[in-house]
């Protein structure tokens, strides 16, 4: 079958490592299902297995993708949930100490067809698009948790994102906006800095900038390039929910500011499957949907691992096999 994958890992120059080919089409265990896929969406986590990271050499080669939509043998439409766990596990999917996500361990969404358990699947509600659903497993899922289970905001209270333009960056804008909260972004440059504007962001600074007064949570995926800032744009007792370190995890931990003002710090990683049902409820309900910043066909994949590369997405990437979205 038609797939994108990483033939090796290379840390130094990870796209040297990704090929458009064929590989073969993959068994269905029992208590597993095929999911045909239609579209899949492009996260940070697949540059990262490219690279190597968090994943053992013995398992390349290994199909790309950690999200993605589509269909079952029966027809029925559905979005993948990639968070797979141990056998038997009871509790918080994310806790799981033996879980692992699609193309860690097992084969990911990149490809014409993609095996999961049963439960890692869940119905696609009919007023999303195939590529809007694609987004939803890694980045919407990843914002929705640190936004409504992690930070513990209210609405009317202000929180700050730091990056303007990546996948999660711009769907906490979205969720932020839409859930009551007053929503403050930093970004690089103007054009990023209006796209979330667009997206519903009541204000917008640069980065480091000095904000016109401290917020209630920062939620970051940056890392060290903006976690000084970060940490002195809190009120006393606020929270910085980080589930990304995109510019280096090594940041200063300014642990005086910290405990002097009882800042609060909670990692947050993905989301469970009952929290990705919550978040397709919640796109119905309001009606929001999913910054899509390029929709490309699979075999033109080499173009958007690029683009994120170079940091130049607005929004999510997906690729698809057809027209249909």
């Amino acid at each position: 079958m038609f797939a994108v994958y990483a033939s090796e890992p290379n840390a130094e120059k990870p796209l040297d490592s990704l090929v458009i080919g064929e590989r073969p089409e993959p068994d269905v265990p029992e208590g597993w299902v095929r999911v045909n896929v239609k579209a899949a969406s492009l996260n940070m986590h697949d540059l990262w297995t490219l690279r190597g990271v968090g994943i053992k050499p013995e398992q390349f080669p290994m199909i790309l993708g950690c999200d993605g939509a589509g269909t079952l043998d029966d027809g029925t439409e559905v979005v993948v949930h990639s968070v797979i766990n141990a056998p038997g596990w009871q509790g918080d999917d994310t806790l799981d100490p033996k879980r692992t996500l699609l193309t860690e361990k097992y084969q990911g969404t990149f490809a014409e067809q993609v095996v999961v358990p049963a439960r890692n699947v869940v119905p696609k509600p009919s007023s999303l698009t195939f590529a809007e659903a694609a987004t939803m497993g890694t980045a919407w899922l990843t914002a929705y948790r640190m936004l409504f289970v992690k930070s513990g905001l209210r609405p009317g209270q202000t929180m700050l994102v730091q990056g303007a333009s990546g996948g999660v960056s711009t769907a906490l804008v979205q969720l932020g906006r839409a859930a009551g909260f007053r929503v403050w972004v930093t970004g690089r440059s103007e054009e990023k800095r209006a796209l979330a504007e667009s997206l519903g962001a009541h204000q917008t600074f640069e980065s480091g900038a000095r904000l016109p007064e401290r917020v209630d949570a920062v939620f970051e995926t940056v890392g060290k390039a903006t976690w000084s800032h970060s940490v002195k744009s809190l009120k006393p007792g606020g929270i910085i929910v980080v589930s990304g370190s995109t510019s280096g995890p090594d940041a200063h931990a300014e642990l005086q500011r910290v405990f002097f003002l009882q800042l609060r710090i909670a990692g947050s990683t993905m989301g469970t499957r009952d929290e990705l049902n919550d978040l397709l409820a919640y796109l119905e309900l309001t009606g929001v949907r999913p910054q899509i910043g390029a929709e490309l066909p699979f075999a033109e994949a080499e173009t958007g691992f690029k683009n994120m590369l170079d940091g130049e997405t607005s929004g999510k990437v997906v690729f698809t096999h057809s027209s249909e979205g």
